[in-house]
């Protein structure tokens, strides 16, 4: 896991470790509205976005009438900002419909950490640790290989591109050269290695099971669950459409953030494992 040479030294990303993964399963690709909906109709599982009444929105994604209403935003990043009514089934917030726009193939997002596990559980499964799901975005090569990407090191290898993020200047203009302003379909841009994984990186961040920390083992270790006791704090990874390298080069293997157990955006969904 990590690697040699970090990109956001602050956010841990190195350095190098041996790790050693049991034998697991991880899903081909993103969890989707389609899936979830299953999953909501099956339980009538409410969301913690839908408990709070609101969650983050990108900006760009926002309509002129919702946006006129909106007063608030994050200081540090003003591109998101809480939208009432906006949930797994609201992406952009009460006045857009996933089922009725028939968005059904594209990731579920405004879940929080607690919400995806509870549909990994319904499934009988659990998120997946971040090394499994380092060793899956690597295609099971060695760590030593240090590969940015799932596919090599090179964004678009023969100008083909491989993942969904933002192009052009970050906030105000996405060129959508690759195809897609915002997110796009699980099974789209074909797998990203040969184990067949679709959207590791890029599309939407992935929770995964561990707590969140920047200080790691040196020593080997077996199936790490990450830092104990758990925290609140929890890690994320891959990069989303949002990930534009002048300010979010995280649409690498190594590459990692994090949020609240609790934090829900439109930029934020999952995948499940099991062993």
């Amino acid at each position: 896991m990590g690697t040699r040479q970090p990109e956001i030294p602050m956010d841990g990303e190195g350095p190098v470790r041996s790790v050693t993964v049991s034998t697991f399963y991880l899903q081909q690709y993103e969890v989707s509205n389609d899936h979830y909906k299953q999953f909501v109709d099956a339980t009538r599982f409410v969301t913690e976005s839908e408990t709070f009444g609101w969650s983050f929105v990108f900006e760009q994604m926002i309509s002129p009438e919702i946006s006129a209403s909106i007063t608030q935003s994050v200081a540090a990043v003003p591109w998101w900002l809480p939208v009432h009514g906006a949930d797994w089934r609201h992406p952009e917030g009460p006045d857009r419909n996933v089922v009725t726009e028939q968005r059904m193939n594209e990731p579920v997002v405004h879940v929080s950490w607690t919400d995806a596990q509870a549909y990994c559980n319904w499934i009988g499964g659990r998120l997946p640790t971040e090394a499994e799901w380092e060793y899956a975005a690597r295609g099971g090569k060695h760590g030593k290989t240090q590969r940015l990407f799932p596919w090599g090191n090179k964004l678009e290898p023969r100008g083909q591109h491989r993942t969904n993020i933002f192009h052009g200047h970050f906030p105000t203009n996405n060129t959508a050269r690759d195809g897609y302003v915002y997110a796009a379909p699980i099974d789209a841009f074909g797998a990203q290695n040969k184990m067949g994984f679709y959207n590791m990186l890029g599309n939407v961040w992935e929770w995964v099971s561990d707590s969140w920390t920047i200080r790691h083992r040196s020593d080997a270790l077996v199936d790490p669950l990450g830092p104990v006791p758990a925290t609140t704090e929890k890690t994320k990874k891959g990069g989303s459409y949002m990930c534009h390298k002048s300010y979010c080069y995280r649409y690498r293997v190594a590459a990692r953030s994090h949020n609240s157990q609790d934090s829900a955006a439109s930029n934020l969904g999952f995948r499940c494992a099991k062993r």
